[in-house]
């Protein structure tokens, strides 16, 4: 699918531009919220690619992306929102913090309370919500992301379709409503979220719904628990 044109009138943050971004916010450490769905909801268009690997596939993609997020240095607590006991163990061994997804009503529902968590802990938090979704994420792509983030009161990354969103952000002060599902790129920008626009992060925009996008996160390069899943994937087939 292609790319949605920018039109003029919506916010979006050229980071080629000269923006300084020492300008604002800086120092700032990110809160980050993973949610995570459980096994039976997880990755379903992936079915027909992986079979019954899918929820280890799911529960994979999931612990490199909190690794990825605990390894960056701009980032100072995980909290995964989930009530999927296998996934929680692991969130809990790599040092995330765990809640159960209390609300029961949906992504954006769970990332609310996520963020609520932290504030309720944390009041003058930074809070990103990230994707499940995201194997090959690399820690210093994703600080360039939050350091770009500490320049407005909440802006998103897209996709690498550029329809969807892998990252939400809101420094503090700033109500955190997330937007996600469908064409959630849109859905942010029509909120007044800005969209940021930082060249050389393909991991932090290449989540995962498809085979073709297992595909090319394997191109950029898979953490090392999706690795280990494909592995037993191929030698199974």
């Amino acid at each position: 699918m292609s790319t949605e044109p920018v039109p003029e009138s919506t916010p979006h943050a050229d980071l080629d531009a000269g923006v300084n971004s020492d300008a604002a916010h800086a120092g700032v450490r990110w809160s980050i919220v993973v949610p995570v769905k459980r096994p039976e909801y997880a990755k379903t268009r992936l079915a027909d690619a992986v079979g019954e690997f899918r929820p280890h596939v799911a529960r994979a993609f999931a612990a490199d992306t909190i690794a990825a997020a605990l390894a960056c240095t701009v980032v100072s607590t995980v909290t995964v929102v989930t009530d999927d006991e296998e996934a929680a163990a692991e969130a809990r061994t790599l040092g995330a913090a765990v809640i159960a997804d209390t609300p029961a009503s949906g992504l954006n529902a769970a990332l609310r309370h996520g963020a609520a968590t932290v504030r309720t802990r944390r009041p003058d938090a930074a809070v990103a919500s990230l994707s499940a979704d995201l194997p090959a994420l690399r820690a210093d792509e994703l600080k360039r992301v939050l350091t770009a983030a500490t320049m407005y009161p909440t802006s998103f990354l897209a996709d690498a379709v550029g329809i969807g969103t892998t990252l939400y952000a809101c420094l503090p002060g700033a109500e955190f409503d997330p937007r996600f599902g469908g064409r959630s790129r849109a859905a942010h920008r029509a909120a007044g979220a800005v969209e940021l626009d930082v060249p050389g992060v393909p991991s932090v925009r290449r989540d995962i719904d498809t085979a073709v996008d297992l595909w090319d996160a394997m191109r950029i390069g898979l953490g090392p628990r999706t690795e280990s899943v494909i592995v037993q994937l191929d030698a199974a087939f």
